[in-house]
């Protein structure tokens, strides 16, 4: 029968051979490396997804009403508009994002462009960074409350329209990626801005804003007035709701 000393000494020794746990505490050691690595890639996924579906509601909406063909009435706008955010449903785009759409004309006497009428929706209170992309009236007031053509109670001509008088822009954009429409056409400008929803808590991507803007030619489309048949609300830029 060992003694004690004996025996703590065998059982040490036994305890030092021992590599039944060595799996177990490798994997412990590991697993905060590997979950921290695990979060990472499944924020920088998410944030990329986002990415994409803002750049694709831009093109969509853009694309979109510039396909509307002989003349572009609310009740088209209103539909663009819904189907824009319910793109973004994964990502509540409505609750978080914004929708700037915006037709881009040439002045009558040429050489320089306006803003016909420009339309907003989504809960976003954002402010284009474009400050000359908006319809002006006569007196140079930026016009935001939808009255561009008609006037309050969607029947009437307004008393103060868009008015292409007080036009500076000679193209839209910067640098070299600049764009203007042509005599007789218009181009459907749509900026998109969306504050990015992380799924991991006191995320690094928190409080990232993703913008995209994208911008087609009106095809088959010679009046460009945005005509309201059905008395429909405007998607004013003055209203933020989701």
């Amino acid at each position: 029968m060992l003694k004690p000393p004996a025996l703590a000494a065998s059982f040490a020794g036994s305890l030092r051979d021992c590599r039944s746990g060595v799996a177990f505490l490798e994997f412990a050691f590991a697993l905060p490396v590997l979950l921290a690595l695990g979060l990472l890639g499944l924020e920088t996924a998410n944030y990329a997804m986002a990415n994409l579906r803002v750049s694709n509601i831009a093109m969509l909406t853009a694309d979109n009403a510039a396909r509307v063909r002989d003349s572009i009435d609310e009740g088209d706008i209103t539909d663009l508009m819904t189907g824009a955010k319910m793109t973004g449903t994964n990502i509540n785009f409505a609750q978080n994002g914004r929708i700037i759409l915006t037709d881009l004309e040439p002045t009558s006497t040429g050489g320089k462009q306006w803003v016909r009428w420009q339309r907003c929706d989504g809960a976003l209170n954002y402010t284009s960074p474009n400050s000359a992309l908006r319809p002006l009236n006569a007196t140079g007031a930026a016009i935001t409350n939808g009255t561009e053509i008609y006037g309050t109670d969607r029947t009437t001509v307004s008393t103060a329209p868009s008015s292409e008088t007080k036009a500076t822009m000679t193209s839209f954009g910067t640098g070299t990626n600049v764009i203007s429409a042509a005599a007789g056409t218009a181009v459907m400008v749509v900026e998109v801005a969306y504050n990015y929803q992380p799924v991991i808590p006191n995320s690094f991507l928190a409080g990232r804003q993703i913008t995209y803007t994208s911008a087609f030619n009106v095809r088959q489309r010679t009046d460009q007035s945005l005509h309201n048949i059905n008395r429909v609300t405007p998607k004013s830029c003055s209203t933020f709701a989701a």
